[in-house]
């Protein structure tokens, strides 16, 4: 991502940490809601009223705050062009959980569907009976199984954070050798586990041969089973110099245990977080360098493909480009293979500019 675009997302991202305590409304909700097909919200699938499309937004849980900054961005792209953002979805990051949402979005018969999937193949059928019934269907963060939506907005290529991991990891330990450990989200999630498969495939390259990985946890988005595995991993390997969290919940919560153990000496942390939630780990040195993408951005560029998949001004086809004002230097963006967008690559936050972003 460039500098231009996050710097464009810095007034969204304030009001998503303004916002946290208030993204859930009436409209979100942990259980699947009563039909509410023919009331004022709902609207016939596959149209758009005058006044705007009605979108299901389905985060993996409705409890962590990347959701909620998302949701700052979707909530802003509704507002300029009309339309209706309905958040509902589980308190746990689990697929078999998002599916009676699914199901119920689409007796409500919304315009679209916007998700992060929990698990793709899991939540893959739903999706797919929501598309035959004329739903839009936009996985945005981590996707569905292929075939299960019409576009997916990727936050970032994935291979260029594989990279990025692999060389955080190498700056942060001593001479890119010794142990490190990975600190993940659920094994089931998607984005995880490509960044971590490319991880491990950067890992291999001769540059980093002094580093040994010696274990993937996981800690499913959840800050107490997060908090838990790095102390684990902490007991375990006495030796470890760096673990890598490549989730906003787990670099925080590994953050916070490095440095109560006294040990931000002797092990570092990185991975993908919030400015604001490693201004002080950047500070005391527990965690110099970290990465991450405009996360209000991420939503409001899901939100307008859906919008535009609605109206018929895309369809999801390899090759379609379009325009967002404000995203991508106001370039076209380009739909890849399996109908893939790519927001744009991950920033990289330390001491020199860590202080300048409010996120």
């Amino acid at each position: 991502m460039k500098l231009r675009s996050i710097g464009r997302s810095v007034a969204l991202a304030s009001a998503a940490i303004v916002a946290l305590g208030a993204c859930a409304p009436a409209a979100t909700t942990s259980q699947p809601p009563a039909s509410a097909a023919g009331s004022p919200a709902a609207s016939a699938a596959g149209s758009a009223a005058a006044e705007g499309i009605t979108v299901g937004y389905l985060p993996k849980d409705i409890v962590n705050q990347y959701f909620a900054a998302a949701k700052t961005g979707m909530d802003k792209a509704a507002t300029e062009t009309g339309g209706t953002v309905i958040q509902v979805g589980p308190n746990e990051a689990r697929a078999d959980l998002q599916i009676p949402f699914i199901t119920d979005l689409t007796t409500q018969g919304v315009d679209a569907i916007v998700i992060s999937a929990d698990g793709k193949d899991e939540v893959a059928p739903a999706l797919k009976a929501a598309m035959a019934a004329g739903i839009k269907v936009v996985g945005f963060d981590s996707s569905p199984a292929v075939g299960a939506y019409n576009v997916f907005v990727n936050q970032v290529d994935f291979s260029g954070v594989g990279v990025n991991l692999a060389d955080w990891a190498c700056e942060l330990a001593p001479d890119c050798t010794g142990e490190i450990a990975i600190l993940s989200a659920a094994a089931t999630a998607t984005n995880q586990n490509e960044w971590i498969a490319l991880m491990t495939t950067t890992l291999g390259e001769d540059k980093y041969k002094g580093l040994k990985l010696v274990e993937t946890a996981y800690g499913d988005d959840d800050a107490t089973k997060s908090t838990q595995q790095a102390q684990a991993l902490l007991t375990k390997y006495p030796d470890l110099k760096v673990i890598v969290a490549p989730t906003t919940v787990g670099i925080l919560a590994a953050a916070q245990v490095v440095k109560q153990a006294g040990k931000s000496d002797s092990v570092k942390v990185t991975g993908l977080g919030f400015p604001n939630d490693m201004k002080p780990f950047v500070a005391d040195g527990t965690s110099p360098v970290f990465g991450l993408w405009s996360v209000p951005d991420l939503g409001y560029l899901s939100y307008q493909v859906a919008a535009k998949l609605v109206s018929g001004e895309i369809t999801g086809a390899a090759g379609e480009t379009f325009t967002v004002t404000g995203l991508n230097d106001d370039q076209p963006f380009t739909i890849g293979a399996d109908s893939v967008v790519i927001l744009g690559p991950a920033f990289r936050f330390d001491s020199t500019n860590v202080n300048d972003f409010d996120f």
